[in-house]
C-alpha cells in the first residue's frame, strides 16, 4: 500500500495557461501515490514539458526524471527571452531557440508563412503524431501544435502551444516567442516544399511561365528541390506588406 504524498507546485508566467482557471498564479497543492517525477506531474496539472525550461525543487535546478518527494516545493518556469539564467541548469542540452521546426497537420498556413519569412519549416499535412515527435527528436525541429497531448510525448523535447486559431496571429506568437524578428529572411525558401531559393535567368525557365509573366517580370528565383518559380507579382505585394505589418507589430509589444 501506497503512503500518499503532497507536493506544492507554482507555475510561472504563460505556463499558466494550461492551467485550470482556478489554479492559475497560484500555489497548487498535489496528492500522488509512488515514485513519480517531476515530468508526470507537472504534465498530470496540464503543462506540456516542453514549454518548460527551468524547474526548481526546494530552489535547486532539477530533469524531468527527478522524483517527487513529500513535501516538496516546486517552481517551473518557461522559455527565458529577457532574463540570463546561463549559471543555472536548464532542462534541454541545447538552447530551444533553434529556428528548425515542424508543424501539425492542422497548421499549413503558418507553415507557409514561416518559410515566407525563410525558417526551416517542416510540414505535411497527412504526417501522424508518432513520426511529427520522432522528426522533431531525430531532426532538433521546434514542434509546434496546438495539440497538448502531442507535446507531453517523451520523445518531444522541443515545442510550443500555440494559443490562437488565426494563422497570422500564430505567426506573431512564433515571432515573439522565440525572438525571431532579427532572423527574418524573406523569400529565401520555397512556401510549397521548404527549398532553397536561386535566382535564376529567364531565359531559362522561360518555357514555365505564362505569357503575361514574361512580357512584364524580368527577375526570377527557382525553388532547387520542387522547381516551383518565384516573381514580384501581386502575391509578393501581399507578402511584403504582411511582413511589414508582422514588424510593426512585434515593435509595438
Amino acid at each position: 500500500m501506497h503512503t500518499i504524498k503532497e507536493a506544492n507546485f507554482r507555475f510561472y508566467a504563460e505556463l499558466n495557461d494550461f492551467l485550470k482557471p482556478q489554479d492559475r498564479f497560484h500555489l497548487i497543492s498535489l496528492q500522488f501515490k509512488g515514485r513519480q517525477t517531476v515530468k508526470h506531474l507537472v504534465e498530470s496539472l496540464g503543462v506540456p514539458h516542453p514549454e518548460i525550461d527551468l524547474i526548481l525543487a526546494n530552489g535547486q535546478t532539477v530533469g524531468f526524471d527527478y522524483l517527487v518527494a513529500d513535501g516538496d516545493r516546486v517552481a517551473a518556469y518557461p522559455v527565458f527571452e529577457s532574463m540570463d539564467i546561463t549559471s543555472t541548469n536548464r532542462l534541454r542540452p541545447t538552447p530551444l531557440r533553434v529556428t528548425r521546426f515542424i508543424l501539425d497537420g492542422h497548421l499549413g498556413r503558418l507553415a507557409a508563412y514561416l518559410r515566407m519569412l525563410g525558417f526551416d519549416t517542416s510540414y505535411h499535412n497527412d504526417c501522424a503524431d508518432v513520426d511529427l515527435a520522432a522528426t522533431s527528436f531525430e531532426e532538433g525541429r521546434i514542434l509546434l501544435t496546438r495539440d497538448r497531448g502531442l507535446l507531453k510525448r517523451k520523445q518531444v523535447t522541443r515545442g510550443y502551444c500555440l494559443r490562437s486559431k488565426d494563422p497570422y496571429q500564430q505567426l506573431r506568437e512564433i515571432v515573439g516567442r522565440f525572438d525571431l524578428l532579427g532572423n527574418i529572411s524573406p523569400f529565401t525558401r520555397c512556401m510549397a516544399c521548404n527549398g532553397l531559393l536561386k535566382t535564376v535567368a529567364k531565359a531559362d525557365i522561360l518555357h514555365l511561365l505564362e505569357p503575361r509573366t514574361r512580357r512584364y517580370f524580368d527577375i526570377f528565383k527557382q525553388c532547387g528541390q520542387c522547381r516551383k518559380v518565384y516573381w514580384k507579382g501581386s502575391h509578393h505585394e501581399y507578402m511584403q506588406s504582411l511582413i511589414e505589418r508582422l514588424r510593426s507589430d512585434q515593435v509595438k509589444k
